[in-house]
């Protein structure tokens, strides 16, 4: 049976929204309108101690002014702890997950002596689209793993749970990324779904949220393709069919970093405070992501075109095998640099 297409927004809000992030939310939302699916927004807002109390509201006012509408009620995964807990509880029963109390030091010691390793580039591997995948994190060497259920526990606050993978070699087809490959035990790990104050964690956290939405596109950063073959093994775990994945390249400074500080001013409320027209970061991102192809509008087309103008055009041409698989490089903040 065919699902009704659902797609989300998860904007964290522990910090101002970017360049970046608009470029995104732009082509989940423009993806959603051209086949007409529900396009969700939830807050993920459950790593405490990096949100910023102000940062929520400014998502709402960065959407609504870059003219992105969403269906519902926003979703707050705050307000979702005790579902994560139902789910964190049958996997302990389960023997999926084991208690880690080991600390950031730990790990980094043990995966440095002799026949340990990192995430190597050849661990997930991309036959099109991405040519190189850069490191990600150190493997956790399985200091804590030979815990099993039944056995006690270590103290509250010690611990986090850690998620006992599927060791089997796994596939994705990314909308973008094409087919990458990945071998779970060298390129993932046993990784945690909650902290160690016993709060569930990111991975976790969001496929609970997608499944419960019914979410079957999912569009976001291309720094979080090994998130996808994490969050893949918790589908097979609660037997739930995973989404469409799009891992989109990232916006980077000149010096091919992420956008950040050191790149200057890329806020999007920065932009809007300085009087620049919505429809210019519209513009910018639409050209970013389809001013490859030949039948892109030129300028002379779309010098007088409303903020409502550009989103139609690109929904009307949406389609994945035309976004650009380059990353977007911002030389500086300049806001004429991004005039089209």
């Amino acid at each position: 049976m065919t699902r009704s297409p659902v797609c989300r927004l998860a904007p964290s809000p522990t910090g101002a929204q970017h360049l970046g992030n608009a470029r995104t939310f732009l082509i989940a939302y423009w993806s959603a309108r051209s086949q007409n699916a529900r396009l969700l927004l939830r807050i993920e807002d459950i790593d405490s101690p990096r949100i910023k109390p102000w940062a929520t509201a400014q998502v709402f006012e960065d959407l609504a002014w870059l003219g992105i509408q969403y269906d519902g009620e926003p979703v707050i995964q705050t307000e979702r702890s005790e579902v994560y807990q139902s789910v964190l509880r049958n996997l302990i029963e389960d023997d999926r997950v084991y208690p880690c109390v080991c600390s950031r030091k730990d790990i980094d010691e043990a995966a440095s002596a002799p026949h340990e390793h990192s995430v190597s580039a050849s661990s997930l591997r991309a036959t099109s689209g991405f040519h190189s995948l850069e490191p990600e994190t150190t493997i956790y060497p399985g200091t804590c793993s030979s815990w099993h259920r039944g056995q006690a526990m270590p103290p509250d606050g010690d611990y986090c749970l850690r998620f006992r993978i599927d060791p089997h070699s796994m596939r994705l087809d990314d909308l973008v990324a094409g087919t990458v490959h990945c071998d779970p035990t060298s390129a993932l790990g046993d990784f945690p779904v909650t902290r160690k104050e016993g709060v569930a964690a990111y991975q976790i956290a969001v496929v609970i949220d997608d499944v419960d939405a019914g979410v079957t596109e999912v569009v976001r950063g291309d720094d979080l393709l090994a998130s996808a073959f994490r969050q893949r093994q918790i589908y097979d775990y609660l037997r739930q069919s995973p989404p469409q994945y799009a891992h989109v390249p990232l916006v980077v400074g000149a010096d091919g970093r992420r956008l950040a500080k050191r790149h200057g001013d890329t806020r999007l409320s920065w932009y809007r405070d300085q009087g620049v027209h919505a429809k210019t970061i519209v513009a910018w991102a639409a050209n970013s992501v389809f001013g490859h192809q030949e039948d892109f509008p030129q300028p002379d087309q779309t010098r007088d075109w409303t903020l409502d103008q550009w989103h139609q055009a690109m929904i009307d041409q949406f389609d994945w095998s035309r976004v650009s698989q380059s990353k977007t490089v911002i030389t500086s903040p300049d806001p004429a640099e991004l005039r089209v």
